[in-house]
């Protein structure tokens, strides 16, 4: 019987030494997250909206169509799609949502 090759796994990189984390940037950190999430979400709430309207928009011929069951979960489909386009990109929306979440964000903490 013939040997079974073995692969070695590549080398890890020794850990580097990382300075240790205050409350204050973890929770920095946690907030850019969150601010980044939540625009990625309100991006992937208008593209699924705006997909939900050109579905609408399309006429179904009888021999093609899904018939009542499409019409159910036409929604569910462009809700599905949006969160699908956001998720590898958007349209670009995203990075807007964010940098206004961000100045919110910093005009709150300045008392304004």
């Amino acid at each position: 019987m013939g040997q079974i090759a073995t692969v070695a796994a590549p080398a890890q990189p020794a850990a580097s030494p990382q300075a240790p984390s205050s409350p204050a940037v973890t929770k920095a950190v946690r907030d850019a997250a969150a601010a980044r999430d939540t625009a990625q979400q309100f991006e992937a709430v208008f593209l699924g909206q705006i997909t939900k309207m050109m579905l609408e928009s399309v006429e179904s011929d009888d021999q093609f169509s899904g018939g009542a069951g499409e019409e159910m979960f036409r929604g569910v489909l462009a809700e599905h799609m949006g969160t699908a386009i956001a998720s590898v990109g958007g349209v670009g929306l995203a990075p807007s949502v964010l940098a206004q979440i961000i100045k919110m964000q910093e005009d709150a903490g300045n008392g304004e």
